[in-house]
């Protein structure tokens, strides 16, 4: 049996294509049922206005496994954002993570001790798009999420790369805010 993983975190970016709204940005939180994920997973059980949480579902009757719940990192305000993010998102949230549990990357024989706790970005121009990509929606939440859940597994990125890359990379938001 692989070691236990008590609080692993990892998040992904995978851009839309040109001319949608259809970024995905997921952030993972990952652990052992008995410990600090576990019970901020069952602290999420309730609802909280203009931020749903709901069980990651692949369809009716497919609550996937390691259990997960989602929640937005934004304000939800509008019935087409929640069909948005209670279909397309979920469905590709949802086929990430099984595949992720049947390529290795979470260990099949911990996916019932394990939990997880998605939060979900969702550009709310999105909702209101009437030329709204949902397979490239679809395509961004299920790349972002698995990458997501492997950089939390695998510790990425590390101290090591965090300092290699600390004078080459910088945050998109400061792009020309230092130039000389």
């Amino acid at each position: 049996m692989s070691e236990h993983i008590w609080l692993a975190t990892g998040e992904a970016t995978v851009l839309a294509a040109d001319g949608q709204y259809t970024d995905a940005m997921p952030e993972v939180l990952i652990g052992n049922v008995k410990g600090p994920v576990g019970h901020a997973f069952a602290s999420m059980t309730g609802q909280v206005a203009g931020h749903p949480r709901m069980f990651v579902i692949r369809d009716l009757n497919q609550q996937v496994r390691p259990a997960t719940m989602m929640t937005t990192k934004m304000t939800v305000k509008s019935e087409a954002y929640v069909e948005l993010l209670g279909g397309v998102v979920q469905a590709a949230t949802a086929d990430a993570i099984v595949d992720c549990v049947a390529e290795g990357i979470i260990p099949k024989e911990q996916a019932n001790e394990l939990c997880m706790i998605i939060m979900i970005w969702l550009d709310p121009r999105c909702a209101t798009d009437d030329n709204l990509d949902r397979k490239d929606l679809y395509r961004t939440n299920y790349e972002a999420t698995k990458l997501a859940i492997s950089r939390a597994i695998k510790g990425e990125p590390t101290v090591d790369q965090l300092i290699a890359n600390r004078k080459t990379i910088s945050h998109y938001a400061l792009e020309g805010v230092f130039d000389a």
